[in-house]
């Protein structure tokens, strides 16, 4: 029995409102970063009644005081290198556990899904006194490494693997292709949708990461954008507008990469969610 009309359009209405409130705080953030100072500390209305581009040209006209360019690519290169080593070290441990038939890859899958009950915070100290003899505290090492470890894109390549034909294999293997070759000819390329999933997923959260860089790293100039932002809040002086103006500038990469890339997230996530 198929849905009616107006079934559909009430859907359509409810769907379009939920995602309206998701949306609004973004609008919000990005409308009141042309606000003057004073007009954010004293609210009159949604939309600023002097526009102003001040806080964009205080935060990108003083490189010395505000390296925002040097957090921009600190952000960029640690979350670019997080996403290959996830997307490698995850790859090779879901294809050994979804298709060599491993001794005890089951509880061992098992085991790494339960790590994803562990709250993140927890591992903070035992890691940080991990990397401290290691010498890699205030490196970017000490926020790609420890990155590489996660149970998530096991998980979801893990499941989208088992899901396909082992007879690709089995021919693959007929025509004398190794297990590493089968993992790099065969498994990956049928595996687009599901990598581009993870991909995305990890580089929206090291980006997004504000917990390690302010525990790891020391040097202003190595920070990444989320701490560098928090600069400008302190005990006895917040500056909003500069905070606002740098929010926009942190956030409208994350945007760009979802508007480009959002189709492989709802087909990797359909492809890989629903297989035994």
């Amino acid at each position: 029995m198929g849905i009616s009309k107006n079934t559909q359009r009430a859907i359509e209405v409810f769907v379009l409102i939920v995602a309206a409130i998701f949306v609004m705080p973004i609008i919000l953030v990005f409308i009141t970063s042309f606000k003057p100072e004073p007009e954010i500390i004293r609210f009159q209305g949604i939309l600023p009644i002097q526009w102003t581009l001040e806080n964009f040209r205080e935060i990108l006209g003083n490189p010395e005081e505000i390296p925002i360019f040097r957090w921009l690519l600190n952000s960029l290169f640690i979350s670019s290198m997080v996403t290959l080593l996830v997307l490698t070290v995850s790859s090779m441990a879901a294809y050994a556990l979804a298709r060599l038939n491993l001794p005890g890859g089951r509880i061992l899958f098992f085991l790494i899904i339960a790590t994803l009950m562990v709250p993140p915070q927890i591992l903070l100290v035992p890691v940080y006194l991990i990397l401290n003899p290691l010498g890699w505290l205030d490196t970017p090492l000490a926020l790609i490494i420890p990155a590489g470890a996660g149970a998530f894109g096991v998980f979801l390549l893990h499941q989208f693997f088992k899901g396909i034909p082992k007879d690709l294999e089995e021919a693959a293997a007929i025509d004398g292709c190794s297990k590493l070759g089968i993992y790099w000819h065969v498994i990956l390329p049928l595996s687009k949708p599901a990598l581009a999933t993870l991909g995305i997923f990890t580089f929206i959260g090291s980006w997004n990461d504000f917990m390690g860089p302010l525990i790891f790293l020391d040097s202003v100039e190595k920070y990444t954008l989320p701490v560098g932002i928090a600069l400008f809040q302190t005990s006895y002086y917040a500056e909003y507008g500069l905070t606002l103006a740098a929010s926009v500038i942190c956030t409208f990469p994350i945007i760009v990469v979802f508007l480009f890339f959002h189709k492989f997230i709802i087909r990797g996530i359909a492809m890989s969610g629903l297989k035994e």
